[in-house]
């Protein structure tokens, strides 16, 4: 485990003292679960923007998709060989 070095406000590092007393952590507890659980919404932020990117890149051809079988569905003898 490596230690850091971190500068708070008076104001962060009093609150971060009375929540983590509350809670029965120390203070150094207390800011590693903070940091911990920042991560873990962090990852799941920049997921939810990997999905939504990749669901805007499939809408287009999903559309195309579905016009043709619309289309397919209107006109079912425009689309036979013979």
């Amino acid at each position: 485990m490596e230690t850091i070095s971190l500068t708070l406000s008076d104001e962060l590092l009093r609150t971060s003292g009375q929540c983590a007393k509350l809670l029965q952590l120390s203070r150094a507890e207390y800011i590693r679960r903070a940091i911990a659980r920042m991560n873990g919404n962090t990852r799941r932020q920049l997921r939810a923007k990997r999905l939504a990117n990749a669901s805007r890149k499939v809408r287009q051809e999903s559309m195309r998709v579905n016009a043709e079988f619309e289309d397919i569905e209107h006109n079912p003898y425009r689309h036979v060989d013979g």
